[in-house]
């Protein structure tokens, strides 16, 4: 598996959060993979805070989609797909709309719709290391 790694420890995230936006500023759409409990959600809560979100961010998973607007205007689109049934469902709400606009865009779950995911999301994989830090290896 080739492409860029950071490991992290929970209480540095926020730094970890904006050296991550650093290091991808060409990108502004990722898809998060990683097991139950990884920390998908608590790090993309840290990217949201790091893009100046104004809204509380939560986990969509039953909602599939939430957004969070920013200081500057922006928009934020965090995705759960945890609890799709069938990648039909993403036709449903316009999830193709939402990955074409200039908005930031963040996928949990995106193997559950990976054939519907465009090219040009980063690839971001979350793993727990031993003595609890996380691994972050992303490529497109």
């Amino acid at each position: 598996m080739s492409g860029k790694m950071l490991e992290i420890q929970l209480e540095n995230i926020n730094r970890a959060a904006m050296d991550f936006l650093r290091t991808n500023s060409g990108y502004n759409k990722f898809a998060f993979y990683g097991a139950m409990g990884s920390g998908k959600t608590t790090f993309i809560t840290a990217l949201c805070k790091a893009l100046n979100a104004i809204d509380l961010v939560s986990s969509p998973t039953f909602s599939i989609v939430n957004e969070y607007n920013t200081r500057d205007e922006n928009v934020i689109y965090h995705f759960d797909f945890y609890r799709i049934k069938n990648p039909e469902e993403l036709y449903d709400i316009g999830f193709e709309e939402y990955c074409r606009n200039d908005a930031w865009c963040f996928i949990e779950w995106p193997e559950k719709a990976e054939e519907l995911i465009p090219e040009n999301f980063l690839k971001v994989f979350i793993e727990v290391n031993e003595n609890d830090s996380r691994t972050i290896r992303f490529w497109q």
